[in-house]
C-alpha cells in the first residue's frame, strides 16, 4: 500500500451512515465502501436502504454495504436503531449523522409543528444516537486511530439566511455548535467529532430547486466556483476525516460549498 493509500484508507473499518439511501449520505457511504469499509446504511425507509446498499455493492468496491430501517426522529426510534446496530457489530469506527429534514414556508405562515419535527431529527436524534453509540465507538477508538463522528451541518448554519427554511437553518447552526461541544468532551476518549457544511448538491432534499438541468444551472450560478457539489467532493472529505490523514482533526466545520461561506455582496470603497 502506498503512502497516499495509507493516509486515506478505511479498509477494515465499520461505519454507520444515517439517512444514506439518497443524497449526501449515500455519497459518503459510497466513498467508505469503495475505500474498503463495512458500511451500515439506515433510514426510515428500510427497503430503500437495502436497494441503495445493493447498488453501492455493485460498484465493485473492496468494502460492503448493508441496509436496514432506522428512524432517528423519536426516542423509540433511536433506541431501536442503536439496538439493531449492536446486533450487527460489536464496535463502530465511524458514525456519520446524516439523516435530516427540512421545511420551507413564508415567515408569516411558518407552522409551529415545523420546528419540533425538524429539530427532532436534525439535532435531538443526532445527539441521542451519538450518545447511545458511544460504547461501540469507544471499543473501536485508539490513541493512534481515533473513532470518528461526522455530523451533517450546512452552509445555511453558518450564514444568516433562511430562504423560508427557518427551522432547518437554526437546526444546522445548532449542529455546528454541538459538534464543537462534543469534540471537546470526547477528545479524551479518542473520538474526533467534525461536521460537513455543504452548499448546494443535487439531492432529494434540494429537488425542488435543482430537479431540472435549468434549475441546477441557475443555482450553480450563485456559487462562487460556478457549479454544484458532486460525489467526489463528499467522498474526498469523508475519506480525509475518516482515514489516518484526519486523525488529528476535531471540532472542525468543513465547508464543502464552492466558496459560499465566504461570499458576500458588501463593498466599502470599490465598485
Amino acid at each position: 500500500m502506498s503512502y497516499i493509500d495509507e493516509l486515506f484508507s478505511v479498509t477494515g473499518k465499520t461505519a454507520l451512515v444515517t439517512g444514506a439511501a439518497t443524497g449526501i449520505g449515500r455519497m459518503a457511504a459510497t466513498a467508505l465502501v469503495m475505500g474498503g469499509a463495512r458500511v451500515f446504511i439506515a433510514s426510515r425507509k428500510g427497503a430503500a436502504c437495502e436497494a441503495a446498499a445493493s447498488e453501492i455493492n455493485a460498484l465493485g468496491g473492496t468494502g460492503r454495504a448493508e441496509g436496514f430501517e432506522g428512524d432517528v426522529g423519536s426516542e423509540e426510534g433511536v433506541a431501536a436503531l442503536a439496538a439493531e446496530l449492536g446486533r450487527r457489530t460489536d464496535s463502530l469506527h465511524i458514525l456519520i449523522n446524516n439523516a435530516g429534514l427540512s421545511w420551507g414556508a413564508e415567515l408569516a405562515n411558518f407552522p409551529y409543528k415545523a420546528w419540533a419535527r425538524v429539530l427532532d431529527v436534525n439535532v435531538t436524534g443526532l445527539f441521542h444516537l451519538t450518545r447511545e453509540l458511544l460504547p461501540l465507538l469507544d471499543k473501536a477508538a485508539s490513541h493512534g486511530d481515533p473513532a470518528r463522528i461526522i455530523n451533517l451541518g450546512s452552509v445555511m448554519g453558518t450564514q444568516p439566511m433562511a430562504d423560508g427554511a427557518y427551522s432547518y437553518t437554526a437546526s444546522k447552526a445548532a449542529v455546528h455548535h454541538l459538534t464543537k461541544t462534543l469534540a471537546n468532551e470526547l477528545a479524551g476518549r479518542r473520538i474526533t467529532v467534525n461536521a460537513f457544511a455543504p452548499g448546494p448538491f443535487q439531492s432529494k432534499m434540494t429537488e425542488f430547486a435543482t430537479g431540472t438541468d435549468e434549475q441546477a444551472e441557475m443555482v450553480a450560478k450563485r456559487v462562487p466556483m460556478g457549479r454544484l457539489g458532486s460525489l467526489d467532493d463528499i467522498a474526498g472529505a469523508t475519506l480525509y476525516l475518516c482515514g489516518r490523514a484526519g486523525s488529528y482533526v476535531t471540532g472542525a466545520i468543513l465547508p464543502i460549498d464552492g466558496g459560499q461561506s465566504v461570499q458576500h455582496g458588501m463593498r466599502l470603497f470599490k465598485e
